[in-house]
């Protein structure tokens, strides 16, 4: 049976793949955020739900902002508000929507409905 897709191309996917993870926004991984607030590093974990109107308006934002050269070094944790409980928890979240910023294994800053490129921007900047 002959591959669907040859060695190179399936290379270059994964490339492709890597570099979309690396540009910031990535799915929440609890040891792998653990690892990044002990760190130090610039972070924002991003609580949002499908059903969210206001989520909805924030992602093509997080999206943009998240490939922003400026943003390079600033990882982005994206969570699911519902199933994400113990998180939420741990963060004292209790609303969809909301932004909260790590900085010197430190959070810094926290942001909850905001819907604009500015405001979401100005509190992502508060990482760097």
């Amino acid at each position: 049976m002959k591959p669907i897709i040859g060695r190179a191309a399936l290379a270059y996917l994964f490339l492709a793949l890597a570099n979309i993870a690396y540009a910031g926004e990535v799915p929440y991984n609890k040891t792998q955020f653990d690892e990044q607030i002990a760190a130090g590093k610039p972070t924002v974990v991003y609580l949002h739900a499908a059903w969210c109107p206001t989520c909805k308006i924030q992602q093509p934002i997080v999206d943009r902002l998240s490939s922003d050269a400026e943003f390079k070094s600033l990882t982005v944790y994206e969570a699911d508000y519902d199933t994400e409980t113990a998180l939420k928890k741990s963060l004292r979240i209790t609303q969809q929507s909301t932004f909260v910023v790590f900085k010197g294994g430190h959070e810094v800053a926290r942001s909850t409905g905001e819907t604009t490129e500015r405001a979401i921007r100005k509190t992502f900047e508060a990482a760097l």
